[in-house]
């Protein structure tokens, strides 16, 4: 969010025709907001503030911490916002935090609407989980993606993979989590190593493995510990590993947390969209 312009009265900040952003001390003159147009004001706070007559309010419930939740309640803020600005009025957010500020980067790069199937809304919930582990009993069961096992049928526009020695279905492509390539061998230097590229077919790949978001069979080996190996949930063959500290993938780019399965462990599998045929993908 860029800040244009200097102070109104009452602390408040112009930040674009018809909306301020201010801290507490921006409601303490009902005046200073009359004069501003302000008809409504947005408090991001722990504690819901007195109301001001005259003047719509809506409260969002959050610590004033960089750490702290605004992105699920983004959309009815939005909303909040555009309804006082249709109307000729002008809005006062109370925020300053540069956590708040970082997950309004994030919900205009989603196109100003939260999109729970985006790879960065994705991203965001395991970090801000990441943040809060140690301390957690369980893990929210909307963290997981479902285990392909348990759909009827993997939609058409995506490939589905399976262990490569049972067969077992255990993650769609929409599960993965990609992730900008890094500086390859370089990134590996304190390891000594030369080429950090695996050689596939006529074509080198510097990304050797798949970074996942959790999937449900993959539960009982997260719950209580920070990092281990992912098995196959049918065959118990080692698929890969996980750190909710992060894992530097074959490319160089750390990845937190990391759920990585080795490409050398799966199959593609493209589901056909004629019938229930599935064939190999080569």
């Amino acid at each position: 969010m860029s800040v244009a312009g200097g102070c109104c009265g009452g602390g408040m900040v112009p930040v674009l025709p018809g909306l301020y952003v201010g801290g507490a001390e921006s409601c303490s003159s009902p005046e200073s907001l009359a004069a501003a147009g302000v008809v409504a004001v947005l408090t991001v706070d722990a504690e819901e503030p007195p109301a001001v007559p005259g003047v719509r309010a809506l409260h969002v419930r959050a610590r004033d911490e960089p750490g702290a939740d605004l992105l699920s309640r983004l959309d009815d803020c939005a909303a909040f916002i555009g309804a006082a600005r249709a109307d000729g009025g002008a809005v006062l957010v109370r925020w300053v935090n540069p956590g708040f500020q970082g997950q309004l980067k994030l919900y205009e790069a989603m196109g100003c609407a939260v999109d729970s199937s985006s790879v960065l809304y994705k991203r965001y919930r395991l970090q801000m989980l990441t943040e809060r582990y140690p301390e957690l009993q369980d893990l929210p069961r909307e963290v997981f993606a479902v285990d392909p096992t348990n759909i009827c049928q993997t939609p058409n526009t995506e490939v589905l993979y399976r262990c490569r020695k049972c067969r077992r279905a255990l993650f769609r492509s929409s599960s993965i989590l990609s992730h900008a390539e890094g500086s390859g061998p370089t990134a590996f230097a304190h390891k000594r190593i030369t080429d950090s590229a695996q050689l596939v077919g006529n074509r080198r790949e510097k990304c050797t493995s798949y970074f996942t978001e959790p999937v449900q069979w993959m539960e009982p080996a997260l719950l209580g510990v920070m990092e281990g190996q992912l098995l196959c949930p049918k065959c118990t063959s080692k698929l890969g590993s996980f750190s909710w500290r992060g894992e530097q993938c074959s490319c160089g780019r750390w990845v937190t947390p990391a759920f990585q399965i080795h490409k050398s462990r799966v199959d593609e599998v493209s589901t056909l969209p004629v019938g229930n045929f599935q064939a190999a993908k080569t």
